[in-house]
């Protein structure tokens, strides 16, 4: 018997729902829907919840194979949220834009400067930069909250959207005549590229 259809069983010969169940293990009930339609295994801790509750072994509960399945789906979890940590701090790490000095001060000057310090340029560009960098700042810090929540397709989504935030933040500071700002958040944008990439094979 299937690991969907063991827990079926004893759900059922418990006479609990799946609401019910969901609350006993301190997980959503879609999450035992998700298990009881064979659709994905629980982590190794709720398996131990389960097998507590129910009072039974785990190896009662889930073959070795499926063991096996559930052991390589929690490796790549969490190795997805290392790549997705990484590239919170380096949309995060945008910030040291505002203080070093990476901003040609104007066509009339040679020297760079910080953006605080930038006061040679149109006050537009300067607000540009400041919304591309600021963007990317709240995606990285909207990351981190969202790693809390526990749902992969947002964290998917601002992944993206960070990669798309890089992009346009290298087209500015490119099409500006910012070629220290570019070259930093090009920087950023391959190795954001390079991970998303290796989340995209596991």
């Amino acid at each position: 018997m299937e690991f969907n259809e063991k827990l079926q069983e004893l759900r059922k010969s418990k006479e609990m729902t799946q609401e019910e169940l969901a609350e006993a293990l301190y997980v959503s009930r879609t999450a035992i829907s998700k298990w009881e339609s064979g659709r994905g295994y629980p982590s190794i801790d709720s398996l131990k919840e389960i097998s507590r509750y129910f009072s039974i072994t785990i190896d009662e509960l889930i073959c070795s194979d499926e063991m096996i399945a559930v052991a390589e789906n929690e490796k790549k979890e969490l190795i997805s949220k290392y790549i997705s940590l990484i590239c919170n701090a380096l949309d995060i790490l945008t910030a040291i834009l505002i203080f070093i000095p990476a901003f040609g001060n104007g066509t009339t000057s040679s020297d760079t400067v910080s953006l605080f310090a930038l006061n040679g340029i149109n006050p537009w560009v300067k607000i540009v930069f400041v919304v591309a960098i600021g963007a990317m700042i709240l995606n990285g810090i909207s990351g981190v909250i969202i790693a809390n929540f526990n749902k992969p397709k947002w964290n998917n989504h601002r992944l993206i959207t960070g990669i798309i935030l890089s992009i346009l933040s290298v087209t500015v500071f490119i099409v500006t005549r910012q070629p220290y700002a570019g070259i930093f958040c090009f920087a950023f944008l391959i190795i954001k590229v390079f991970l998303l990439i290796k989340v995209r094979q596991l």
